[in-house]
C-alpha cells in the first residue's frame, strides 16, 4: 500500500549534503526557512555540475505552464554537464498533472526543483501520488516548541555563540516562530556582542531597544502595571513592525494565565526560581508577574480573560482592523 504521508524535507537535505542528487524535487510545506535553505543546498551542489550559465533557469508559477517547464527539462543542456531548473511558487501552476508522466521517466541530465508554499491537501491526487511513490516529494513542517528552541541553540553554536534554552524561549516569544526572522535577530545579537561567547537576556533586551522596536514583554509589563498609555504605544509599535493581532492576544492570554497562578505559588512559599519555571517564564521577568498579580484582583482577572476571548473571536469573525481590536482589548483590560 502506498504511503499517504510525505517524508520530511530533512531527509532530502541529508542526502543532498552527501552530494546524492535526484532528478526531481517537489518541496512543499509551511516552513519557508527550510524550503529556502534546501533550495540553496541543491543549488550549491548542482552549480559545479553545470558547464554553461545557460543551463540554469528560474521560473515562477504564475508565469509558466508545467508543459513549458517539462519541455525545457527534456531539452539537452548547452554544455556537457547538468541543467538546473527551479520553479518557485509552484502552488500557482494550475494544471500539474503532466508532471506525473515526467516523474516516471525523468531525464538524466536535468535537476528539476519545485518550491510549493503551503500544504497539499490531497497527496493521493496526481501528480503528488506518483511524486510520492517515486520519492521526489518532501514536506517542510514548521518547528515548534522544544524543537525550535534546539534549532536556535544549535544555530548559535554554529556561529560560536552560546544560548541557553531559557533565553532561546525568550527570543521565540519576542520574535515569533518564523525562522527567517529568528535568524536575523540572532545575527544582530552576534554583531552586537562581538567577542562575548554567551548571548544574555540583557543583550537581547539591548538589541531590541537599539532597534527602537518594542517587544511583547514591553507590552506585558505596561499592561501588568496598568499603564494604558504605554500599553497602547507598545502595542501599536508591535503591530507596525509586523506582529499579528492573534499573536498579541495569544501572548497576553499566556501572560495572564501565568499571573493568575502567582497567589497559589506564593501561598505555598515556592521560591521565585521554581515559581518562574512552573509558570513557564524567564526568572528575569518573574518579579513583574508578581507585581501584576498584586494589582489585578480575582474579579479583574475574570474580566481580563473575557476581554481576551472577545478579542480572539473578533479577529476570527469580524472585519475590524488589528489596531482597533487591540485598542478595544487594552481598554477593556485596563478599564
Amino acid at each position: 500500500m502506498a504511503v499517504s504521508k510525505a517524508p520530511s524535507i530533512l531527509e532530502a537535505l541529508k542526502e543532498i549534503k552527501k552530494g546524492k542528487l535526484i532528478p526531481v524535487y517537489y518541496l512543499f510545506g509551511e516552513d519557508a526557512y527550510n524550503l529556502s535553505y534546501t533550495l540553496k543546498s541543491i543549488q550549491e551542489n548542482v552549480l559545479p555540475l553545470l558547464s554553461s550559465d545557460f543551463d540554469k533557469e528560474t521560473f515562477y508559477g504564475d508565469n509558466v505552464t508545467i508543459n513549458q517547464v517539462l519541455d525545457l527539462a527534456s531539452t539537452f543542456p548547452f554544455g556537457s554537464g547538468k541543467k538546473l531548473i527551479v520553479v518557485k511558487e509552484a502552488e500557482r501552476i494550475k494544471d500539474k498533472k503532466p508532471l506525473k508522466d515526467y516523474s516516471l521517466a525523468p531525464t538524466d541530465f536535468a535537476i528539476l526543483v519545485f518550491i510549493h508554499n503551503g500544504t497539499i491537501t490531497n497527496l493521493k491526487s496526481e501528480p503528488f501520488k506518483t511524486l510520492l511513490d517515486q520519492k521526489f516529494l518532501f514536506e517542510a513542517k514548521e518547528l515548534k516548541g522544544g524543537h525550535l528552541n534546539n534549532w536556535l541553540i544549535n544555530y548559535c553554536e554554529s556561529k560560536g555563540k552560546s544560548l541557553s534554552e531559557e533565553n532561546a524561549q525568550v527570543l521565540v516569544d519576542m520574535v515569533g516562530e518564523n525562522r527567517n526572522l529568528l535568524e536575523m535577530q540572532i545575527e544582530k545579537l552576534i554583531t552586537h556582542e562581538g567577542n562575548k561567547k554567551n548571548i544574555t537576556i540583557e543583550a537581547i533586551q539591548q538589541v531590541s531597544s537599539s532597534l527602537k522596536q518594542n517587544t511583547i514583554f514591553d507590552l506585558q509589563n505596561a499592561v501588568g502595571v496598568k499603564d494604558r498609555s504605554k500599553a497602547l504605544k507598545f502595542a501599536y509599535n508591535l503591530l507596525d513592525n509586523g506582529a499579528e493581532p492573534v499573536f498579541i492576544v495569544a501572548m497576553l492570554t499566556r501572560y495572564f494565565t501565568a499571573v493568575s497562578k502567582i497567589s497559589e505559588l506564593r501561598s505555598k512559599k515556592t521560591t521565585d526560581a521554581t515559581a518562574a519555571r512552573i509558570i513557564g517564564v524567564h526568572h528575569f521577568f518573574y518579579p513583574g508577574y508578581v507585581k501584576a498579580r498584586s494589582l489585578f484582583s480575582d474579579k479583574e482577572l475574570i474580566e481580563v480573560f473575557r476581554a481576551l476571548l472577545k478579542a480572539d473571536v473578533s479577529i476570527k469573525t469580524t472585519s475590524l482592523g488589528g489596531k482597533e481590536i487591540i485598542t478595544i482589548l487594552i481598554a477593556e483590560i485596563l478599564q
